[in-house]
């Protein structure tokens, strides 16, 4: 078997960010394939939640200084790197001032769906994949891990479809069941626009709510994962609606799922 790259991209980590089971997976997951031969890049949001002190991130100034566009406007891109402790990994925290220095995720002190929700989406994802670039290093696959990610096995299929860093990447779309009942504005699909992109490939953002996003993903993905068997009825929902002829699977966290998920890289990959 090769020595895959595996790309884990989500909206948390352990230990520096758990709001939901994301943070475990996203901290399992890569350790465990990384000791079975795979070469690991993670990332994350640099969220204002995360103590960048404590937890020792500092910038990689070469990987920083380019403007990612969401929409008309052009936001800086800065990249942090952090070690996790006692394992062999590193955690590339993707940030912006406007959109990841407020202390709070994705609701604020009351409550409230951020109505940018969907603007540091499309930076988060977008900037991921820059980011990738300038690492010059080539994923085999790319893990997306729930709703912030969605945008990313589009962009793969599209804009970057032809670029040497992801012309072979495979992508895997994990949803999890952590749904929101905000709708965002019309300009939604103008702001997620990229090169190569036709306007029709992202009818599913028509609904500009969390059933949009994870269609969106769905759709374009190489392969999709439920992370547990009671995701809810929405997440069943859209699983039984999925595309005709679309690899989808239920991966529980059980004893077997890290032998699951080596198994799906091996067959997406070979």
């Amino acid at each position: 078997m090769s020595q895959y790259k595996i790309l884990y991209v989500a909206n948390e980590i352990n230990p520096f960010l758990q709001t939901t089971e994301v943070a475990d997976y996203v901290r399992a997951l890569p350790q465990a394939m990384q000791e079975r031969g795979m070469e690991i890049r993670i990332l994350v949001p640099r969220f204002g939640l995360i103590n960048e002190r404590k937890n020792r991130l500092h910038e990689v100034v070469r990987l920083s200084g380019i403007n990612i566009s969401v929409g008309d406007e052009e936001k800086p891109l800065i990249i942090k790197v952090a070690s996790i402790p006692n394992a062999k990994l590193q955690v590339y925290f993707i940030d912006n001032e406007d959109y990841f220095h407020r202390k709070s995720v994705f609701v604020d002190k009351e409550e409230k769906f951020h109505e940018d929700n969907d603007e540091r989406a499309i930076f988060f994802c977008k900037g991921a994949l820059e980011t990738v670039k300038k690492l010059g290093w080539a994923p085999d696959i790319v893990h997306c891990n729930d709703w912030m990610t969605s945008f990313i096995p589009l962009y793969l299929k599209t804009t970057y479809k032809n670029d040497p860093i992801f012309k072979n990447a495979k992508s895997i779309y994990n949803i999890y069941g952590n749904s929101f009942e905000h709708k965002f504005n019309d300009d939604l699909i103008s702001k997620a626009m990229m090169m190569d992109i036709d306007e029709s490939m992202l009818d599913h953002l028509r609904s500009a709510d969390f059933e949009g996003f994870v269609r969106l993903g769905m759709e374009y993905a190489d392969a999709v994962i439920k992370s547990k068997e009671e995701a809810g009825d929405i997440i069943d929902k859209l699983i039984n609606n999925a595309p005709k002829n679309k690899k989808v699977e239920t991966i529980q966290k059980d004893a077997n799922y890290l032998d699951s998920y080596y198994n799906l890289y091996n067959e997406l990959v070979g």
